[in-house]
């Protein structure tokens, strides 16, 4: 089977980032950053997960990583964007945190084009 080994590295990364800070989330944020880092959180694993997915989809080829890189990247930009916002008072990430936000969203629709482009599925 083939992979991605630097996206499924990075991917890996940011799910043990997403656990850390939603823990942090739950048991050290105050009421005021806790759903800013809940938030990010959230998105950044299921984004890494997505990223993952991509990494190992081989039917899916270089479109496919192309997804996962954009989700991962763009999960990551997300969710560092708000914990600044949350735990810095850094305001001007708000400007940031869309951009990762743009980065998720184009890496789902390249994945419907990977599908829609593959030949390895199963009907």
């Amino acid at each position: 089977m083939s992979h991605d080994r630097n996206l499924l590295v990075f991917a890996a990364f940011n799910g043990a980032m997403a656990v850390a800070l939603g823990a942090f989330a739950a048991h050290g944020a105050g009421p005021a950053v806790k759903g800013l880092l809940t938030t990010g959180a959230q998105y950044q694993m299921v984004h890494a997960v997505l990223a993952v997915a991509c990494a190992i989809w081989a039917a899916g080829g270089r479109t496919a990583r192309i997804a996962g890189w954009l989700a991962a990247g763009g999960g990551l930009i997300f969710s560092l964007a708000l914990a600044m916002i949350g735990l810095l008072s850094l305001r001007t990430m708000g400007m940031v945190a869309p951009i990762g936000g743009t980065l998720m969203i184009t890496g789902w629709i390249v994945l419907a084009i990977a599908a829609f482009r593959s030949h390895n599925v199963n009907a």
